[in-house]
Order: structure tokens, then sequence, then C-alpha cells
């Protein structure tokens, strides 16, 4: 039985939760911290066995300072709340300090270093910029790469990931994506946690300053579409447009990466984690029983529907 004590951060979040969940069951001890102890996966987590919360936020020096101490593994995703980079630098001091012998960080990229004009997306690139920081650092660490989550579709009208609900009963998705180009795919709460997991078993001598791509399926949107048809036995188009629809209200900074967003993958047409990381072999390679997006149209999907009171599927 495992007896080493894993760090993880922002646990509420998909990436982090799924984690958590993995680790709990097979007997690591998880800290995990969460802003507040609100909502169903922060009670979710509270009764699950081996693990211990600890609420605060990450602007908390204090917080930080005490976070890893008696600990061994850590897997960090910093999110927009504060200063990311900031609080980014904060953790991975702290963790250095307390002697953590594997950090895994969930970066993404800075399109803007490779010098064909590309935008930085602004809630990637700070990112980058912890990564950078934790190599000069010289921690034991490995950068895992988010592909596009599968549950970000939803039928309700947020911007870039609508399936939105025709009046026949078809579902349309509209994105700046080119129709042709594949993209990078995962099922975060399914896969995450195993995927980390098996690279906390290998250790840092395996996989120390390596970018990973977790990503389980690499499909263009006419692809995606055809997949997501045959999950909920109902057809599904893709509409590639310029510019994506915000029909609700969301955060300037939301709004600004969207715009990159219509620059950086629709009039440039960059790969999503840039020229130097590929999907979906080492993912696979870590994790056999990943949930495709055929799988979680017809199983996942119309629960989460469900959950937001949506009907369709009755």
């Amino acid at each position: 039985m495992p007896s080493k004590t894993i760090v993880i951060v922002n646990s509420n979040g998909r990436q982090a939760a799924s984690l958590a969940r993995v680790a709990s069951a097979v007997g690591y001890n998880v800290r995990a911290q969460l802003r507040a102890k609100e909502g169903v996966v922060a009670q979710e987590l509270e009764g699950l066995a081996n693990v211990t919360l600890v609420e605060g936020s990450l602007e908390d020096q204090s917080l930080i300072a005490r976070l890893f101490v008696g600990a061994q593994l850590a897997f960090i995703n910093t999110t927009f709340w504060g200063d990311e980079v900031a609080i980014g630098r904060s953790l991975a001091e702290a963790a250095k300090k307390a002697g953590i012998q594997h950090y895994i960080y969930s970066s993404m990229p800075d399109h803007s270093i490779y010098g064909k004009g590309w935008p930085g997306l602004p809630l990637w690139a700070p990112k980058f910029t912890v990564e950078n920081y934790v190599r000069q650092l010289g921690l034991p660490a490995t950068f895992v790469y988010a592909g596009i989550y599968n549950n970000n579709f939803t039928s309700l009208p947020y911007p870039l990931f609508c399936m939105e609900l025709q009046n026949n009963g078809t579902f349309n998705w509209k994105a700046p994506f080119h129709p042709d180009i594949p993209l990078p795919w995962l099922d975060a709460e399914h896969d995450v946690g195993p995927a980390v997991l098996q690279l906390f078993k290998d250790g840092p001598r395996k996989w120390s300053g390596h970018r990973i791509a977790l990503a389980f399926e690499v499909l263009t949107p006419l692809e995606i579409c055809a997949a997501f048809s045959r999950g909920v036995n109902r057809p599904v188009t893709y509409t590639h447009v310029p510019r994506i629809e915000i029909k609700v209200s969301v955060p300037t900074g939301y709004r600004e990466q969207l715009h990159g967003i219509e620059v950086l993958f629709g009039q440039y047409q960059a790969p999503y984690f840039g020229p130097e990381i590929s999907a979906p072999d080492e993912a696979r390679s870590l994790w056999e029983g990943h949930r495709g997006i055929e799988e979680y149209a017809r199983e996942v999907f119309p629960l989460e529907e469900a959950a937001n009171g949506l009907t369709w599927m009755n």
C-alpha cells in the first residue's frame, strides 16, 4: 500500500479532482488544497479515504509555506485566480524547500515564442512562464499539457464548445477551428488521474524535464462531430466560423482568450500544443483505459445535460 503523500492544489478542478479520486482509491495520502469547501466536488473529496482538505487561498503565503511539509509528490495546476505567475513561483519555491521528490505541473504553450507571429494566449502564456521558473529552480519536474476537455461540450449557450440543439433535434457546433485540422482531446475527469499517477509511479528518473501531451485522441472537428453523432444517436454537424459567438456574459480575461483562439487557431491554424509536442502516443502509453469522445457523448454528456436541467434526451 502506498504511503506517500501527494499535494494537489485547486482540487475541485477537473484535472486535480481526477487525480485525487484515483490516488485516494489506491492508498496514497492526498493533501488537497481548495479555495473553499463549497460545491459537490469539495463534498465528494471530503468523503474520500486518505484525503485531507486544506482550505484557503494560494495567495496566502503561510498556507503555501506549510502545504508541502512532509509530502513527497505534488500535482500543480495553477489558475487565473490571483496572480498566476506569482502563485506558481511561490508554490515551486515551497516545494523545493520541502524536498518534493516529483513535481508535476500542468502547463500550456506560449505560441508567441516561435517567431511566427502567433499570439500567446492570455490564459496559457502564464503557465509557460511558471514552467520555465520551475525548470530554473531545478525541481525534479514533469510538465503535462492538457488537450481540449470532452466535458467542455454543452448545449447551454456558452461560447466555443456549445453543441447547439436545433429545432429538428440535431446538434450543431460552431467554432473557428479548421474542419480538417486535427485537435487533441482529453476526458479530464476520467483520464488525468490514472495518467498522472503512472508518471508518479515511473518517477522523475524517467520523466524529469519532459513535456507530455495529455490527449488520448487527435481528431478534426468533423471527426469529433461524427463520433459525437454516434454517441448521442442523432446528427451532429460542424460549422466553421471566423468569430466565436458570445451569447452570455463572460469575464474580460476569457473574452481575450476567445479572441486569441480566433486568431491563433482560426487565422494562423497553429498546432494546438505548438510544433514541439505531439499526441496521443505518450498519453496512451501511460493509461490504456481512456474514455474517447464517442463514449463520452453516449454515457456522460446526457447525464451532464440532465444535471443542467436539460431534457432533450428524454
